[in-house]
């Protein structure tokens, strides 16, 4: 499958016959998106430990997490599986966290959550299917990890809040589109909608620094 491909200036080309994507693209620069390093089972427990809570709070949580156990590195699924969940507790996380985060586990150590040689054998749409069995991981997660940890140039997070606020913002629109509008104005974006997501939430982000500022 393909990957990252968002600062090419082919995908520049692409996205700036819409006119607003030029605006964009000349206002934010270059697309700066970069991929993870990441294995998927470790982004994909990264992503349970952020989920509603604020960067800072998700990054004690996740050091305390580390600190479970002996050798200071990211556990492996082995290790979170073998673990009572009374101990990941101590990290910080919620029951219903411990229970997505036991459930990555074992569906790495079944095979389901792919490495990320195995991940490249497979497309967009069969990674979110397999993914979204495993208990707490839907599909904006996955879709998260395909952009932030797989590279993959295509992905448009329509659900997303500040992918649907940038497109108001940027397009001078009075409501936010709902997901399936924005699908289908995605079509012009392909294959570059991961980029065309990254300029939406940098209109989001520009609008609140400037509310704020």
């Amino acid at each position: 499958m393909g990957t990252i491909g968002f600062v090419t200036p082919a995908a520049h080309r692409h996205l700036s016959r819409d006119p607003v994507m030029r605006r964009l693209i000349r206002l934010h620069g270059p697309c700066a998106l970069a991929p993870l390093r990441w294995s998927p089972y470790e982004a994909l427990t990264r992503a349970i430990a952020h989920q509603q809570l604020n960067g800072r709070a998700a990054q004690s949580i996740l050091a305390r997490f580390v600190a479970l156990f002996e050798n200071g590195r990211f556990p492996s699924p082995a290790d979170v599986s073998a673990a009572r969940s009374a101990r990941l507790r101590r990290a910080g996380f919620s029951r219903g966290k411990v229970r997505a985060i036991k459930d990555i586990a074992r569906h790495a150590l079944a095979g389901t959550v792919p490495t990320r040689r195995a991940a490249a054998r497979l497309d967009d749409e069969a990674i979110i299917e397999r993914l979204t069995q495993i208990h707490g991981v839907g599909r904006w997660t996955v879709e998260m990890l395909l952009i932030f940890t797989l590279g993959r140039p295509d992905v448009l997070p329509v659900d997303d809040f500040g992918v649907r606020e940038g497109y108001r913002l940027a397009y001078g629109r009075r409501e936010r589109p709902t997901p399936k509008a924005l699908r289908a104005v995605g079509e012009q974006w392909k294959p570059y909608r991961s980029a065309a997501a990254w300029y939406l939430w940098r209109a989001a982000s520009a609008a609140r620094t400037k509310a704020t500022s």
